[in-house]
C-alpha cells in the first residue's frame, strides 16, 4: 500500500512538471465584400423604371438582363414578343434593310450593313444609351420608355368594302401594335438621320429618343404618330 501511494505521488509530480498546452488563438472573422446580384443593362444602367402608360405596361418587358439576347427562341408562340426585353426589340427593329418605302422622295437602303448583325446593332444601342446619359444626366432606359409612350399612336384607319365602294374608317389600335409602331418609327428615324450625314447611327438614335421623350415636334416618330391620328380623325 505504501509503495502504491508513493507511485501515485510520483505520477502527480510528473504531470505537474509537464508544460500546459496553450490554447489556439481565435481566428478573426474576415468580412467578405458583398457581391451585388443586380443585373444592369450593359452593366451600367438600372432597370428600376416605371411604365406610366397602363396599356403598354403589359407589353414593355423590363426583365433584368445585362446584354439582352434571346435568339428569338419562342417566335412560334403567340404573343411571344411580350416576353422579350424591350431593348432587344429595339435591336431587332434596327436590323432592317432600310426604310422599305419612299421617304422624302427616295428609298433609303442600308445595303445589308445591319441585317442579321446582332452584335453590331447591340453596340450601336449601347453607344446611343451612353450619349443619352451624357446629354440628359438621366437613366437612358427611362428616356427610351418615355419616347415609346409618347410616340405610340392611339387611333388608325382601316379599309372596308361596302358593296362596290371602299372607304376608310377609324379604329382603335391594340397595345401590341402601338408598341410595334413606336419601335419601327424610332428605328426608321435613326436610319434616316444617319443617311448621307456625318452623324453616326448611334447619335441619330440618341437624338431621336431625346426628342421623342421631350414631346418635341422635330421628332420623326411624333410626326408619324400625329399624321396617323390626323388621318383617323378625318375619317370619322
Amino acid at each position: 500500500m505504501i509503495l502504491m501511494a508513493e507511485e501515485a505521488k510520483a505520477e502527480q509530480k510528473k504531470e505537474q512538471k509537464k508544460p500546459k498546452k496553450k490554447a489556439a488563438p481565435k481566428r478573426k472573422a474576415v468580412s467578405t465584400p458583398s457581391i451585388s446580384t443586380e443585373h444592369r443593362l450593359f452593366n451600367k444602367y438600372s432597370y428600376d423604371v416605371e411604365v406610366l402608360d397602363l396599356s403598354l405596361k403589359n407589353y414593355i418587358n423590363l426583365k433584368p438582363e445585362e446584354f439582352p439576347s434571346s435568339y428569338r427562341r419562342t417566335s412560334s408562340k403567340m404573343f411571344s414578343k411580350a416576353n422579350i426585353n424591350i431593348v432587344e426589340r429595339l435591336e431587332n427593329a434596327l436590323m432592317r434593310g432600310g426604310t422599305g418605302k419612299k421617304v422624302g422622295g427616295r428609298v433609303i437602303r442600308t445595303e445589308g450593313r445591319l441585317q442579321g448583325k446582332k452584335l453590331k446593332v447591340m453596340h450601336i444601342v449601347e453607344n446611343a444609351f451612353d450619349i443619352v446619359n451624357e446629354q440628359t444626366k438621366q437613366n437612358p432606359l427611362e428616356v427610351f420608355i418615355r419616347a415609346l409612350e409618347n410616340s405610340a399612336p392611339i387611333e388608325d384607319t382601316t379599309r372596308i368594302r361596302q358593296g362596290g365602294t371602299v372607304s376608310n374608317i377609324p379604329v382603335d389600335i391594340s397595345a401590341s401594335r402601338r408598341l410595334d409602331t413606336a419601335l419601327r418609327n424610332i428605328s426608321t428615324a435613326s436610319i434616316i438621320g444617319a443617311f448621307n450625314n456625318k452623324k453616326s447611327i448611334s447619335e441619330a438614335l440618341a437624338n431621336e429618343m431625346v426628342l421623342a421623350a421631350n414631346n418635341d415636334i422635330n421628332s420623326y416618330a411624333l410626326k408619324r404618330k400625329n399624321e396617323i391620328e390626323r388621318m383617323a380623325r378625318s375619317a370619322k
